[in-house]
């Protein structure tokens, strides 16, 4: 059998708060070290051998990948100015190709037709303009991934941003669309959000410090050199990030600083883009605010969507001339209503909320006569959907822009007329071969967690595959961080482990967005172990529900929610048969420890601040997955990560496989050599990355290989 590697132990001591911890495997983090990358060489050639065996089955699902993707396709076009703009798709290309075609006049707001998957995938749209060919931008480069996309607004310029290493730091370049040809601008080392003032003749950016945090923003004169950019804003206190935006209305451009629990924003009237931006309201700490111009009544007014003391949030309107000033009520706080945000237009505004753990929207017109807002939802079916707005660029556009999705229903695109309540389908996800949605059932189900809390759980399976009460092969999937909600969406890769009858489970614990923002608090900080123990409450209800087994169940989740599976890995190992973590955050301790690594500051608002508080140190060290590794029986357990990752760095699953090895566990580690956080670029690399880990999901679970036919 093949003998894994083992790490050298090299002990460094770690003290803090009178704890010493001596870590054996710190020096992996030196990734310039020969010795390192000796090391994850061996790694990865040691689970290249343990796979091997599963060969056959990686390439069946991503044949069944891209059999059921149409893999030339076009984007419904989004009408901005004097264009529709659309992005398409090739067979066999990995990036898509950014375009444009004119409208046909002013009053042309429904975006051209779209083929069905039945007929003959679209090439392009009559009168086509090539923009951006990303696959023309990423020859030469093993890693790709386009961040800003901005058009002036005459039309005339493009402002385009590309990472060609994975670390997240952006090369910024201007084409003139006219002639197709790259202006001389280029601006290098940027963070991702930079774009136009609406005069064209600026464009706005930000860099980062030495922790890689978006701290300043900066504005550039098209054609000037970057050397020679004005400073616009630096944002000094290291829990606070920055970007810059415009409202719809183009009437001001807006710096917005934030941490996990403040943010702040500052204005500046578009017509004077050398100006100096004003604050709206000044910070305050666990204070939260998002800012939107409409005009109501014929009056400019803010709207501010804020969470002081209205814990789910709370819609008022202040004068943009005075936002310190007499505010007006639109949106008061409700306790079972988290809202999220609005956007206004010319003639109404949209707001998105969470209701029951589920994503709404309702729209309200803004007639001359009135102040107030009257909001009507608009509703859908299904048991269980994800809805929100999607691309909605233009002020004084008539539609709205939808987005909808659900366990069993591909990605779907409305344009809802507001004045008539018309509900227009433009296009849904196309599923090559035999999809029959009617086969599927997705269900809520809710578990007891210890303290009673009720744990809400979405599932998806084949009803002629799974029969009620036989255990079956599952996936149970989980995050439970930054109130990031998982939302039931469709995919078609997820199809492949359905087909061969495995049950499909989110567990949407305390940590997450699902159930507003108390469920959040609920799952951070101090409070964070609720995150691991709702998990695993939720695994023991699909276990005593008849649903799986501890042999036929499988963990999944990643970054954040993979430091849940390495805890959960500690805390009940006997309840899983296998746990895949990707791009894991297990060994949080030591990172958090260290503000002069990537995020590090702007995270104790999340984790806590172990540094300078013992009772936090305490509290992550008796949960920190590296530091808890036990003798015990541990599941099958496979680790992915990326060399070029900044937000967590490979050495955590690096350390943590190793430190697994010592106990005796069965544990892999597969290392992306040239991939970031998101792993790897291009949708055929990225079907084969999926295809690898969904090939060890499906081991691990004990399902069958093949799928019905």
């Amino acid at each position: 059998m093949t003998i894994p590697p083992l790490a050298a132990k090299k002990p460094t001591r770690r003290v803090h708060h009178d704890d010493v911890y001596i870590d054996d495997y710190e020096w992996l983090r030196d990734k310039d070290n020969p010795e390192v990358l000796a090391h994850l060489a061996a790694e990865n050639a040691y689970t290249d051998a343990r796979t091997a065996h599963l060969g056959l089955l990686r390439e069946q699902l991503f044949e069944e990948f891209t059999g059921r993707t149409q893999e030339t396709d076009l984007s419904v076009p989004v009408r901005e100015g004097r264009w529709w703009y659309y992005t398409r798709t090739v067979e066999g290309q990995e990036y898509g190709i950014h375009c444009r075609a004119p409208i046909s006049g002013p009053d042309d707001w429904a975006p051209p037709v779209i083929a069905p998957a039945s007929e003959q995938a679209p090439v392009g749209l009559p009168g086509e303009q090539l923009l951006l060919d990303d696959n023309v931008e990423a020859a030469g480069h093993e890693f790709y991934s386009l961040g800003s996309f901005d058009v002036s607004a005459d039309g005339t310029r493009l402002l385009y941003a590309a990472d060609t290493e994975g670390d997240e730091r952006y090369t910024i370049r201007v084409r003139d669309l006219a002639t197709g040809q790259n202006l001389p601008d280029v601006i290098e080392d940027t963070a991702e959000g930079a774009l136009f003032d609406p005069s064209g003749r600026f464009l706005f950016y930000t860099t980062v410090d030495d922790a890689w945090r978006p701290d300043t923003v900066w504005r550039h004169e098209v054609g000037g050199a970057a050397t020679v950019d004005s400073e616009v804003f630096h944002e000094p206190d290291e829990r606070f990030w920055v970007g810059v935006g415009v409202t719809r209305s183009r009437k001001y451009l807006l710096i917005e600083a934030g941490s996990s629990v403040t943010t702040e924003t500052r204005l500046l009237d578009a017509d004077d883009p050398t100006g100096e931006f004003a604050l709206v309201w000044p910070r305050r700490d666990e204070v939260e605010y998002d800012v939107d111009h409409a005009v109501i009544n014929g009056e400019d007014r803010l709207l501010i969507v804020h969470n002081d003391h209205a814990v789910n949030f709370e819609l008022v309107s202040v004068a943009a001339a005075d936002p310190e000033g007499e505010q007006r009520m639109l949106l008061p706080h409700n306790e079972a209503v988290r809202l999220e945000g609005v956007d206004a237009f010319r003639d109404f505004v949209t707001a998105e909320y969470r209701r029951d753990g589920l994503t709404r929207v309702a729209v309200a017109r803004t007639g001359a006569g009135t102040n107030e807002l009257d909001f009507t939802e608009l509703s859908f079916d299904e048991p269980l959907f994800t809805v929100g707005t999607g691309a909605n660029p233009e002020w004084d556009q008539p539609t709205v822009r939808l987005g909808y999705t659900s366990l069993v229903t591909p990605s779907t695109v409305f344009d809802h007329v507001v004045a008539t309540g018309e509900r227009r389908l433009l296009k849904q996800q196309p599923v090559l071969g035999t999809f029959d949605a009617s086969l599927f059932e997705q269900r809520r189900e809710w578990a007891v967690a210890g303290d009673g809390t009720r744990v809400p759980i979405s599932l998806v399976y084949r009803r002629d595959l799974v029969t009620p009460g036989v255990p079956a092969p599952t996936v149970l999937y989980g995050y439970g961080a930054y109130e990031h909600s998982i939302d039931p969406g469709f995919s078609i890769p997820r199809l492949s482990l359905l087909d061969r009858g495995m049950v499909f489970a989110i567990a949407h614990v305390r940590g997450g967005g699902e159930l507003g923002r108390t469920w959040y608090d609920a799952g951070k900080k101090l409070h964070k172990r609720n995150s691991f123990t709702d998990f695993i409450d939720c695994a023991r209800h699909l276990i005593d529900q008849g649903y799986s087994s501890p042999d036929r169940l499988v963990a999944d989740g990643g970054s954040a929610g993979g430091l849940l599976m390495g805890a959960v890995a500690n805390l009940a190992p006997e309840l899983f048969a296998g746990i895949h973590a990707a791009v894991p955050f297990v060994d949080p301790l030591t990172s958090i420890l260290d503000p002069s690594l990537p995020l590090t500051v702007i995270e104790w608002d999340e984790w806590g601040d172990p540094l300078h508080d013992p009772e936090v140190y305490a509290y992550l060290k008796g949960y920190s997955p590296l530091e808890n590794v036990r003798e015990t029986h541990y599941p099958r357990i496979l680790a992915v990560t990326s060399l070029n990752d900044t937000r967590v760095l490979y050495v955590e699953p690096a350390k943590w496989v190793a430190r697994l090895r010592e106990v005796g566990a069965d544990a892999l580690l597969k290392t992306e050599m040239s991939a970031g956080h998101g792993g790897v670029s291009g949708r055929y690399a990225a079907w084969h990355e999926r295809a690898f880990d969904f090939a060890w999901l499906i081991d691990a679970a004990g399902a069958r290989e093949q799928h019905p036919a």
